[in-house]
């Protein structure tokens, strides 16, 4: 029996249930949502919120019928196509497909409720999937139900105040002198222009050095424009088809201006005086893409005894490098081509050993002279 006016019923298993109006569909039927409880004071109070918080809203709010997998393809096909980049496309498809609709795309999205997506995140963590991976993952969850916030199919993002453990920062590993010094000399071997000397003295990403062309290169002034930088992404993850694909870089910091100085510049114009290509870094006179760049890297380094090393830690090395010699981290972050000096620092603020190590000396030295 229910009390009058309160549509809070006793059922049958003991438990009391109490109904509100959730919203109204666009054909402005009615929507009810439900609360059960083993005491009907706390049904009640419960209830008491919940009306509260949709009674002020449920006129307006479109009820979308669809699954969170409807509305995620609807989402990305549609509002988010035009205004990301192919890649970011092709990332945000594959978390998608591979992660979040696997877990939780059959769910209707009125019906999404943060302890869900909090179980998706606590599943992520069991499979060994890092924290920036699973950040990563929920972000473009949060994007996707932002905008069915704003569309007015949901009152808010279910996304919100979702727990993510920290991120687990490794450290960042970059060449020692030694070893930069030997794959340098491998590295100047090499007949055409190497990328592991133009990593290693502009601190470029690999691909801003595939899509870098000879006029990009100011000798007079002795700089390098970042104008454009060169990718394979995937078309279709079904089918594993790719293209590559030649763009803006990154982001709005990462077009940049690098200065060069006199041993790069010598070293640039005299591989320019026999490039045959409009890139610096070519094959069959057009660019190399990133792949390719990193087989080549492997070759090179067969015979340093260096092989467990990779690409991208020729950035690193620039910018430890830079530490060494003290440069400011603002500068570092420019040359970079970071969105902030906070990432600068997150990335190599902890990683310089030698650093620490002649800090803790030199402090240690103090002990002797009491």
């Amino acid at each position: 029996m229910s009390r009058r006016g309160e549509n809070i019923y006793k059922r049958k298993d003991g438990r009391w249930e109490g109904r509100y109006i959730k919203a109204r569909d666009e054909q402005g039927k009615i929507v009810y949502g439900y609360v059960y409880g083993r005491k009907y004071t706390a049904v009640k109070q419960r209830l008491a919120e919940l009306k509260v918080q949709y009674i002020a809203s449920y006129g307006s709010l479109k009820i979308y019928e669809g699954t969170l997998e409807q509305w995620l393809w609807f989402w990305l096909n549609g509002p988010m196509r035009s205004r990301i980049k192919v890649s970011t496309y092709s990332s945000y498809q594959l978390r998608i497909r591979k992660y979040i609709l696997p877990f939780l795309g059959q769910i209707k999205l009125i019906d999404l409720k943060p302890n869900q997506i909090q179980a998706f995140v606590t599943h992520l963590g069991d499979k060994q999937i890092s924290s920036s991976s699973i950040r990563s993952i929920i972000t473009v969850l949060k994007s996707a139900l932002n905008q069915a916030v704003v569309d007015n199919h949901l009152l808010k993002n279910p996304c919100q105040n979702i727990a993510i453990k920290k991120s687990d920062v490794d450290d960042v590993r970059a060449l020692t002198k030694e070893e930069q010094k030997r794959i340098e000399q491998a590295a100047l071997q090499e007949p055409t222009c190497s990328p592991i000397i133009v990593a290693l003295y502009t601190g470029m990403r690999i691909g801003e050095i595939s899509g870098l062309k000879w006029s990009d290169i100011d000798f007079k002034n002795g700089r390098i424009a970042v104008n454009r930088t060169l990718y394979r992404t995937t078309l279709d993850d079904k089918r594993g088809k790719t293209q590559i694909v030649i763009d803006l870089p990154k982001t709005k910091s990462s077009k940049r201006m690098i200065p060069i100085a006199g041993n790069l510049k010598e070293y640039l114009l005299s591989k320019k005086a026999a490039a045959v290509s409009d890139y610096v870094i070519s094959c069959r006179e057009h660019f190399a893409e990133p792949r390719l760049i990193n087989y080549r890297f492997k070759k090179t380094l067969k015979n340093t005894g260096l092989d467990h090393i990779h690409f991208h830690m020729l950035r690193h090395t620039f910018a430890t490098r830079c530490i060494e010699q003290g440069i400011d981290i603002v500068t570092i972050s420019k040359l970079l081509g970071h969105s902030s000096t906070k990432m600068t620092l997150d990335v190599y603020a902890d990683s310089m050993w030698e650093n620490r190590l002649e800090a803790i000396t030199l402090i240690d030295s103090q002990l002797n002279s009491n």
